[in-house]
């Protein structure tokens, strides 16, 4: 059989020889050319990016790591291509991970505490200083509400409500504020400075802000903030049906002296959640 192969090669024609032998290196320069072309191709490209990354779907991922595999890592470094060798691994190395995981088929954890539940804990402990985490747990129980003592400890600490023993004896200003925040506004000034014909005027505005819900309602703007403008702003805020104040007992000022005495008297007997035993319609904000 080797004999017969040799005898066939050299019964090929020295000139039949020479054309293979120059079509095989036009072939071979001709892919040369062609990788040339593609890497300054690659090199225009990616001084467009500017190192923006490409996304890639599954899809062309897994066509470029096949691609990759037929040509080598070390041909691959040589051609400078837009898709290294070591992202083709962690692309792989991805895709196992992603196999692997069973994420998916996890059930969810423990079921938050319903709403519901949660402002029902909070007005039982407000409503009765004494109860502690077992007495609360047992009320709810009585409603076939089932809830453990940790969470009826969490829900109360978020709204800054302490345990039964201290509760009892003492109310913070921040633990008074989070159990009633529904039912305070806050009022204050700003300034703003206007250009006018007569020049530079400055401008005070009054404002209302619900501490619920952050809404911030403008009462009124004026060059000479007096008596009787600010008793007009208090008739406005307390309005019942369209005033910032309705739904709310309590106003929070600073010291200014523009809330002048007839404006807080106002306000307390325009409240309708006023009451003597509530001390005063109006906190003055801690120095």
């Amino acid at each position: 059989m080797a004999g017969g192969m040799t005898s066939a090669m050299g019964s090929v024609p020295p000139l039949l020889s020479f054309l293979l032998m120059v079509a095989a290196g036009w072939v071979n320069r001709h892919q040369l050319i062609v990788i040339e072309f593609l890497q300054a191709e690659n090199q225009l490209l990616k001084q467009r990016l500017r190192g923006k990354r490409i996304r890639f779907s599954d899809a062309e991922r897994a066509l470029l790591a096949r691609k990759a595999k037929a040509v080598g890592r070390e041909a691959l470094l040589k051609l400078d291509t837009l898709v290294t060798p070591d992202t083709l691994m962690r692309w792989h190395r991805r895709l196992v991970a992603q196999k692997w995981d069973f994420s998916q088929r996890r059930r969810p954890g423990r079921p938050g505490i319903m709403r519901e539940i949660a402002q029902l804990i909070v007005r039982m402990a407000q409503e009765n200083a004494g109860w502690g985490y077992t007495r609360i747990q047992g009320a709810l129980a009585n409603l076939e509400h089932k809830v453990g003592r940790n969470t009826i400890a969490n829900v109360l600490k978020r709204n800054g409500i302490e345990p039964a023993p201290e509760r009892s004896k003492h109310t913070t200003w921040s633990t008074f504020l989070r159990a009633h925040w529904k039912v305070f506004a806050a009022s204050d000034f700003f300034t703003v400075e206007v250009w006018t014909v007569r020049g530079l005027v400055t401008q005070y505005l009054v404002f209302v802000i619900s501490l619920a819900d952050r809404i911030v309602t403008i009462a009124g703007i004026t060059t000479r903030p007096d008596e009787t403008w600010m008793l007009q702003i208090a008739r406005n805020v307390t309005d019942p049906l369209t005033g910032a104040m309705r739904g709310k007992c309590y106003l929070i000022v600073d010291r200014d002296t523009k809330y002048c005495e007839q404006f807080r008297r106002l306000i307390q007997d325009r409240n309708p959640g006023y009451s003597p035993s509530a001390h005063v319609a109006e906190l003055e904000c801690l120095r």
